[in-house]
C-alpha cells in the first residue's frame, strides 16, 4: 500500500464518533502538502438541527480543501436514512450520490468520501427502493476505504468484521487509527501490533483541536505514504510516542 491513493477514496469506520472527520481533514492536509488537488463530499450529514458545524465544515476549517461539498442534511442525528424517514424528507439516492462524486473526480486528484456511522449504516435508498450503504457507495465508484478505528479494547473485533465485510466486496482497504492515546497502556500497544498489517496511520488524540496551521503541518507525520504522508517506520514511531 505504499504508492499513494488518488482518485476517490471512502473513509468509513467501525463505528459512529471514531474520528473519522479529523481522518478525512488529515488526509485532506497531508495530500493538499504534497500538492494534490482534494475534494471532500459528505454524502449525508445528520444532525443539523443542533445547528452546530458539519462534518465538512470541520473540514474545511482544519484543512481547507478546495471544494467541500454536503450532499444532503437531515435534523435528527440518526442514520441519514432513518433521518430522512422520521424528517419526512426525501433519501438520498445511490446513484445521485455516485455522480456527485465523479463530478468532483474529474476537477480534483483527490475526492475524499466520508460516510456516516459505520461502514454498513442505511445512507439513503438505490432506484429500486433498497437501501445502500457506504459498502454500496465503494463498489459503485470502485474506491478503495480507509477504515478510522478506535486503539482500544473491542477494536480489533470490531475492525476484522468491517475489513472483512469490504474483502467480500472486493473493496481494497486500510486502517487508520482516529485517536491514539497520550498516555497508551497495554491493551493500546498491543492492539498496535495486530493492526500494523494494515495500518495507513495513527492520529494523536486531540487532534481536531489543534490550531489549524499547525494540524497541517503536523498531518503528514500521522499517514503513511499510501495516504501522502510521511510516515514509514511504525517501531521509530512507537519509540518517539513511547
Amino acid at each position: 500500500m505504499s504508492v499513494p491513493w488518488r482518485g476517490t477514496v471512502v473513509v468509513t469506520g467501525t463505528d459512529t464518533e471514531v474520528g473519522k472527520t479529523v481522518v478525512t481533514a488529515a488526509i485532506t492536509a497531508a495530500a493538499q502538502t504534497a500538492g494534490l488537488r482534494v475534494a471532500v463530499i459528505k454524502p449525508g450529514q445528520t444532525g443539523t438541527a443542533t445547528g452546530e458545524p458539519g462534518d465538512v465544515d470541520a473540514v474545511q476549517r482544519l484543512a481547507a480543501p478546495l471544494t467541500g461539498r454536503t450532499l444532503a442534511s437531515f435534523p435528527d442525528p440518526l442514520a441519514p436514512l432513518t433521518a430522512a424517514r422520521v424528517a419526512e424528507l426525501e433519501p438520498l439516492e445511490l446513484y445521485t450520490a455516485v455522480d456527485a462524486v465523479r463530478e468532483e473526480a474529474d476537477k480534483h486528484d483527490l475526492v475524499l468520501v466520508e460516510g456516516a456511522g459505520g461502514l454498513l449504516v442505511p445512507m439513503g435508498l438505490r432506484p429500486s427502493g433498497e437501501p445502500w450503504t457506504v459498502a454500496d457507495l465503494a463498489v459503485s465508484l470502485g474506491a478503495p476505504a480507509v477504515v478510522v478505528t478506535r486503539p482500544g479494547l473491542g477494536t480489533l473485533n470490531h475492525t476484522a468484521l468491517t475489513l472483512e465485510a469490504l474483502d467480500r466486496r472486493a473493496v481494497p482497504a486500510g486502517v487508520v487509527i482516529g485517536a491514539w492515546p497520550t498516555a497508551p497502556e497495554l491493551v493500546h500497544w498491543t492492539n498496535l501490533s495486530e493492526l500494523v498489517p494494515n495500518l495507513l496511520g495513527a492520529l494523536p488524540t486531540g487532534a481536531g483541536a489543534m490550531d489549524p496551521g499547525v494540524f497541517r503541518r503536523s498531518a503528514p507525520g500521522w499517514l503513511t505514504p499510501a495516504l501522502h504522508g510521511v510516515l514509514d517506520d511504525w517501531r521509530a514511531w512507537a519509540e518517539e510516542i513511547g
